[in-house]
């Protein structure tokens, strides 16, 4: 799973802030990084209750109004927060396409940033207590909520960097402007520029450990993609493999009802073996890839293409409804693959025999329908070139028929 490396010329790759830095993401390790967002209901709850409890701890040392509006807000933001995530995972979770996962991942920030909002607008409003246990139960919400955004949300981190500028910056500023003003005691106007230091120190640090996770997670969850999509495609062509046909067919075979059936082609190249003594392993894995580009360009979206080992592949064609739709498709394969190939500017041709299996009507067993078509490949070939057999519950195919 590559990620697309700057032409010449292009800009150099966007900051882990910026705010197309995530258009450079394959799109599974976007959804892992998304996902991480929306299992966060039950911190979001507590810093929710956290919130509240310290507001109204506020109140009660300094009766304010505008510390229970504040409290009010907190707890409606907080059930928003709650909705959203709630709503993800009922429209289908990370399953959903990725534009609608942008559009959910803006919710989810925009409510972030209203509560970091709110985490500032307390600090400053208390500012004017002269309280310093009021003061230091505020502000302890503000590291609560930078390192909580940290932990859980390094994976964004746009959404890190701007939460945490709105829950800092003006606090930061209000304590300066507190400090120019009217000293309450001694050393009042020194310790507030302190602790606006000490802030904007923390978050800064805060970030360059966003920026560390970040790309951590990125190399791990890339790595492991690329190690999945290692076990399940083929690298020479990029086809399908074994272990993807196994999963693909059992989802089709439970699907399959109403008289729907799928259709197991075993291909098998005619004249590959010469072609390979004659020029060469590399230009046989070039006229490989072409033969795998040709097969995805006849079949179906909804089929898979895989391949099995050296020139064999196979086709699971799904949902039809009569074995002629099976020969129709196996006749295009034969006229397509038959074609002349052009490979490092020399002429080449090779052909293609195939066996056919019906599920359920041969069985809903994989390796037995593969059996099957195995042996109708086996009489294609015997047969000469460009050959289609269907097998049967008997293993005696239908005549071959050449394709031209």
């Amino acid at each position: 799973m590559e990620r697309r490396a700057p032409a010449v010329g292009e800009q150099a790759m966007p900051s882990v802030f910026g705010r197309h830095a995530a258009q450079l993401l394959p799109d599974a390790v976007y959804r892992d990084l998304v996902a991480t967002l929306f299992t966060m209901s039950a911190p979001i709850l507590g810093f929710g209750i956290l919130y509240a409890l310290v507001g109204s701890l506020v109140y009660l040392a300094w009766p304010d109004q505008m510390v229970l509006v504040l409290v009010g807000l907190g707890a409606v933001v907080t059930l928003f927060r709650l909705i959203v995530i709630h709503g993800f995972h009922k429209a289908g979770g990370v399953s959903q396409a990725v534009s609608a996962l942008k559009s959910w991942e803006k919710r989810y920030a925009l409510l972030t940033y209203g509560f970091a909002g709110l985490v500032a607008a307390i600090n400053l409003r208390v500012l004017a207590t002269h309280q310093p246990l009021i003061h230091l139960a505020t502000v302890s919400l503000i590291f609560t909520f930078g390192a909580g955004i940290v932990s859980r949300n390094a994976g964004r981190p746009r959404l890190c960097l701007i939460g945490q500028s709105i829950a800092v910056v003006p606090v930061a500023v209000g304590m300066l402007i507190h400090a120019a003003g009217n000293q309450a005691y001694q050393l009042h106007g020194q310790f507030f520029i302190l602790e606006a230091i000490l802030l904007t120190v923390v978050a800064l640090m805060s970030i360059q450990s966003v920026r560390h996770l970040y790309s951590s997670a990125v190399e791990h969850l890339t790595a492991k993609h690329d190690l999945a999509k290692l076990a399940r495609y083929d690298p020479l062509t990029g086809l399908a493999n074994r272990l993807l046909l196994r999963d693909a067919f059992q989802k089709a075979i439970l699907a399959c009802r109403g008289g729907n059936q799928i259709a197991i082609h075993c291909l098998d190249l005619d004249g590959f073996k010469s072609i390979n003594d004659k020029f060469g392993h590399p230009t046989g894995d070039r006229l490989l890839v072409e033969v795998a580009r040709r097969l995805t360009a006849t079949v179906r979206s909804d089929d898979i293409i895989v391949r099995l080992g050296g020139d064999e592949f196979l086709i699971l064609q799904t949902a039809i409804q009569h074995s002629d739709q099976a020969d129709l498709l196996a006749r295009r394969i034969v006229r397509h693959l038959s074609e002349p190939y052009l490979i490092d500017d020399m002429q080449m041709r090779v052909s293609v025999s195939i066996g056919i299996a019906l599920a359920p009507t041969h069985g809903r067993d994989l390796d037995g329908l593969m059996q099957c078509a195995d042996r109708a490949l086996y009489r294609s070939k015997a047969g000469g070139k460009a050959q289609i057999h269907f097998c049967d519950e008997t293993g005696i195919g239908q005549p071959g028929r050449a394709v031209a």
